[in-house]
């Protein structure tokens, strides 16, 4: 249907170093989502703060890196819960989608991390997965849990900036990674177990309306995170196929980026450098962040700032 999209060269930009791999213990995140392998790290949730710094989420043990322009790593903060998502919002509070806690908030100043909203009309979520803040503020967020073709029933949310909760789409097989479109009607949303991208268009009032299937993608386990890039396309991450794809704003598919190392857990990139045209990735069972240079900048997040 497309011819085959050109490969762009990756290159590692950093590790989490061996002192920081956890090996004496064993987590029920890792028992249940690796099927009990070892899980010494294991990265998600990429996003730059202000000064450029990549932070990013290590689930099964609670903990949140931050890691220079240069590449070095440094542990800034660990606390009980199960990381999976990150975002910054613009007064520099860092926002966390908990497998385990819910939303969460992080105080990079000090580490320390406390509950935001833990329930939704005093239920539980399912295991928020990533989250995403429009312009105005409004926080949309995933609630993944153990959902998949088996059981439909994730849960796409919006936690207005005004503090109004809405449940803005359900029946979701495994909602993960998700980003608007440049104008903010619209939702893209990686829905994993149906192999997919969603788009999820918005009424005036926010209610969705004729979702349907943006990008089909086939093989591995399906997509995971995504970003947006300044002409409206989406980068990709393909986890159990080891790749990532770029697409054009018309969903089709231009570049192909693999893991440098042959892993298959590429879970969640972010656009960064000085003229955002580095894109950043996590191999995320090895600890491996990877860049490769691409021909159109990302979009600016909500907490980023750009030169």
């Amino acid at each position: 249907m497309f011819a085959p999209p050109e490969k762009l060269k990756a290159e590692v930009f950093t590790r989490i170093p061996a002192r920081f791999h956890v090996t004496d213990r064993q987590s029920e995140w890792a028992r249940t989502q690796l099927h009990g392998a070892p899980a010494p790290v294991f990265l998600e949730g990429p996003s730059f703060d202000r000064a450029g710094n990549l932070w990013v989420v290590d689930i099964p043990w609670g903990r949140i890196f931050r890691i220079d322009p240069q590449g070095g790593v440094e542990l800034a903060a660990a606390y009980d819960g199960e990381p999976n998502g990150l975002k910054f919002h613009p007064d520099g509070r860092a926002f966390i989608a908990d497998y385990r806690r819910g939303i969460m908030v992080l105080d990079p100043r000090t580490g320390r991390v406390e509950p935001y909203l833990e329930r939704a009309r005093l239920e539980r979520f399912k295991g928020c997965n990533d989250l995403f803040f429009a312009s105005n503020g409004d926080l949309y967020f995933t609630d993944q849990g153990q959902t998949g073709l088996h059981d439909a029933s994730g849960r796409l949310f919006r936690l207005r900036a005004s503090g109004q909760l809405d449940l803005v789409l359900q029946g979701i097989p495994s909602p993960n990674g998700l980003v608007m479109n440049l104008d903010e009607t619209a939702v893209y949303l990686a829905v994993t177990r149906d192999n997919a991208i969603w788009r999820v268009p918005l009424l005036a009032d926010g209610t969705a309306t004729k979702v349907g299937a943006y990008i089909r993608m086939s093989g591995g386990g399906g997509p995971d995170g995504i970003a947006l890039d300044d002409q409206g396309g989406l980068a990709v991450c393909q986890v159990g196929f080891g790749a990532v794809w770029v697409f054009s704003p018309r969903g089709e598919p231009l570049y192909r980026i693999d893991a440098p190392d042959g892993g298959t857990y590429t879970t969640n990139c972010a656009y960064g450098g000085a003229d955002g045209r580095t894109l950043y990735m996590l191999e995320s069972r090895s600890g491996c962040v990877f860049t490769a240079r691409v021909p159109v900048p990302g979009r600016a997040m909500y907490g980023q700032t750009r030169d």
